[in-house]
């Protein structure tokens, strides 16, 4: 009774610990639940979102109206100005007025009246001691001293000044604002003394019958000279900067009901200046009268429209991306930061927006997706900034070529070489379009500034970031891209040479699938790094029991000969599982797993169930257990991979291989797998399976070096 108390009560507590178990992975699994439930209506939340991150935050005053260049047609109607304005002056002409206002002004220098005293007190305190110790007469001390402090002291009241060659120029002399007392008076450096000057005007004008005196003398006033005309720098910068403030930017008005330009007039200088006062002008009178609210809903309307369109076109043409929430998160997130990117530009008053790299928009989507799509979103992406920066048609004009270049550069990015030759590329066309736009405005090359051209180079080095942003893009959103591929198809990756170590056989195997798919898909179009990366991993399930593969048994016996069929079925099969669940360990794309899922579709292990049907007739037999889980191949790639599979593998069967009995085979293989059925989620046309059995025999005639009929004849 009691041993039956106990097992009772331990039933309990293991139902009691099941259920707790099983409410736990329920509670754990539910948000997986809701997340597939809601997966189709999220990606609409995080459009609105986008749309409405982007319109907070760009600039609201409304915009000019009209576009236009110097020395082009005015084809608008004829522009009467709606208010008074102040025409600015150009550049170059602020410029001159600033250059010339500064040369007006005088540096200014003052005058230290204080400094005699102390040069004088340190001259007498000296001067006792040298004619002492020069052995002088006592008789003449008092009268030399008289006669060299009354000329020092007339040296002094002239002034003294140090000569400042920033003042200088071209002349030796220059005028300077002398200060003495508050009161300033335009003085020439020609009227007051330098040092040596001083000097020298001291020994010409000295005299002494005693020249050891004399030599005294002029050596204690040499010691004792310096410059009392100071340099005020500081009261030197008030004035300049106070001379440049009160310039005036304007030449002249426009009065409200004048004409500024009309219809089919040429855009000469003058014109064009008033035109860009206008503009400015009529900007900063929106940023106070505008609606800014009204200014909001028209952002939300054109950024709303442009967002639509985007996944209208994924939705019709790119339904993988569509159906893929954090691919189409990462696209958004892509358009929300460069667009984030153009306002902070255009609030913190940017030089130039040309600083900002747009090209690395389609950089980035052109590697991690395909030339279409990267296409299509920087044109977006240049359309939405065209409505927010000045001059937009050259602004799109530059970026959409830039842009277009950009793609076109980056076909394939397989070496990091490529990206540098792109940013060259990219840079050589911002320059002819800078170049050719330049010569149409200005009209001569001489007038072009070439400064101008500095922000397009700062915005092709900044484009070398899409490199670590791809890493980063790879790793948060999980996109596979060619440079993640190019590093999955090295064998000296870990799990490839753990491959070649414990499965010598199924590595060559798989290296000669790589080969026929790669080249198979290259032909019919096709990624063909995604397929060499699929067929290198698409057997890495045979690691854990590779003896049980014929290609890596080196000796009569195999370990089936003591199975039943139905325990050799399972694990052939079992190596499909296998192999994902390694490939998922090691953290491995789904993308490159999908071989590794569809490589035998939902065939059977012919061999194994025969031979089962041949030795047990009797015996009831479930398909299933000798048929591969599935699914069937879904691209044209995996499709690729799966003929090839079959057909490497089978050519090892061969005794005699010769050209018929390759072409038999892969005739006989492809067919069957057309009768089964296991093609038909591919988008491979018959013509393309022509081109792959071609590709195929040829490839394998030469690895069994086989020689063809017409060569066998010479």
């Amino acid at each position: 009774m009691a041993l039956k108390a106990l097992l009772t009560k331990k039933c309990v507590i293991f139902e009691y610990k099941s259920t707790h178990i099983a409410l736990a992975k329920i509670r754990k699994n539910s948000h997986k639940v809701l997340y597939r439930k809601y997966s189709s209506n999220i990606k609409y939340v995080m459009m609105v979102l986008s749309v409405i991150i982007i319109t907070v935050f760009l600039p609201k005053q409304p915009r000019f109206r009209y576009e236009f260049e110097k020395g082009t047609i005015w084809k608008n109607k004829d522009l009467v100005s709606p208010f008074s304005f102040a025409i600015l002056k150009t550049t170059p002409q602020v410029t001159i007025d600033r250059k010339d206002a500064l040369d007006n002004v005088l540096p200014i220098y003052k005058y230290n009246p204080e400094l005699y005293n102390v040069v004088e007190e340190a001259y007498l305190n000296e001067f006792e001691v040298k004619w002492r110790a020069a052995v002088l007469p006592e008789s003449d001390e008092s009268a030399t001293k008289a006669a060299s402090l009354k000329l020092l002291k007339a040296i002094y009241n002239r002034g003294i000044i140090s000569l400042n060659p920033r003042h200088q120029k071209e002349e030796k002399y220059y005028d300077f604002s002398l200060l003495n007392n508050n009161v300033s008076k335009v003085v020439s450096t020609q009227d007051v003394f330098t040092v040596q000057g001083a000097l020298d005007y001291f020994k010409d004008n000295f005299k002494s019958v005693n020249l050891k005196a004399k030599t005294v003398v002029e050596g204690l006033v040499e010691d004792h000279l310096q410059p009392n005309l100071l340099f005020d720098e500081k009261l030197t910068a008030v004035v300049q900067n106070n001379t440049i403030s009160s310039l005036s930017t304007t030449k002249g008005m426009v009065q409200k009901g004048e004409l500024i330009v009309a219809k089919d007039n040429v855009i000469d200088d003058e014109v064009y200046q008033k035109l860009q006062s206008f503009k400015e002008a009529y900007e900063a009178q929106t940023k106070t009268i505008g609606d800014s609210k009204t200014v909001y809903f028209g952002q939300i309307l054109l950024v709303g429209f442009i967002i639509s369109l985007l996944m209208i076109f994924l939705k019709l043409f790119r339904k993988d991306i569509f159906a893929d929430n954090r691919q189409l998160s990462l696209i958004l997130l892509i358009i929300t930061t460069m667009l984030l990117s153009l306002t902070w530009a255009i609030k913190w008053n940017l030089p130039s927006i040309y600083y900002i790299p747009f090209c690395i928009v389609p950089i980035i989507i052109r590697i991690l997706f395909d030339t279409r799509l990267a296409l299509y979103l920087h044109l977006l992406v240049v359309l939405i900034s065209g409505f927010f920066v000045a001059n937009s048609f050259e602004f799109v004009f530059y970026q959409v070529t830039s842009g277009m270049v950009a793609i076109y550069s980056i076909r394939n990015l397989i070496k990091r070489e490529q990206l540098l030759l792109s940013a060259l590329f990219i840079l050589s066309a911002y320059f002819i379009s800078f170049l050719g736009i330049a010569m149409l405005r200005e009209g001569a090359i001489r007038q072009i500034e070439w400064l101008n051209f500095v922000p397009f180079i700062v915005s092709v080095l900044l484009s070398l970031l899409a490199y670590p942003l791809i890493y980063a893009f790879e790793r948060m959103f999980g996109i596979t891209s060619d440079i993640a591929l190019i590093e999955l198809t090295n064998t000296n990756n870990k799990l490839l040479r753990e491959l070649a170590f414990k499965a010598p056989g199924t590595f060559q195997h798989s290296l000669q699938v790589a080969n026929l798919a790669e080249a198979a898909i290259f032909k019919i179009g096709g990624n063909s790094l995604l397929v060499r990366a699929g067929a290198l991993y698409h057997d890495i399930g045979k690691i854990e029991n590779p003896q049980y593969f014929i290609e890596n048994q080196n000796t009569a016996l195999s370990p089936h000969d003591k199975l039943p069929y139905e325990q050799s079925a399972q694990i052939i099969i079992k190596h499909v599982h296998k192999g994902i669940e390694i490939t998922r360990r090691h953290q491995l794309p789904e993308s490159v797993i999908d071989f590794i899922r569809t490589h035998h579709g939902n065939t059977r292990v012919d061999y194994f169930y025969q031979s089962f049907l041949k030795n047990s007739p009797e015996k009831f037999v479930d398909e299933n257990i000798f048929r591969y889980p599935g699914p069937i191949p879904f691209s044209k790639e995996t499709g690729v991979l799966m003929l090839a599979d079959s057909v490497e593998a089978a050519s090892r069967s061969l005794k005699n291989p010769d050209a018929q009995s390759i072409n038999d085979l892969v005739e006989r293989i492809i067919n069957y797998k057309l009768e089964q059925n296991q093609l038909d989620n591919c988008d491979i046309t018959l013509k393309d399976l022509e081109t792959i059995k071609l590709i195929f025999k040829t490839m394998l005639m030469s690895i069994y070096h086989v020689r063809i009929d017409y060569l066998q004849s010479v």
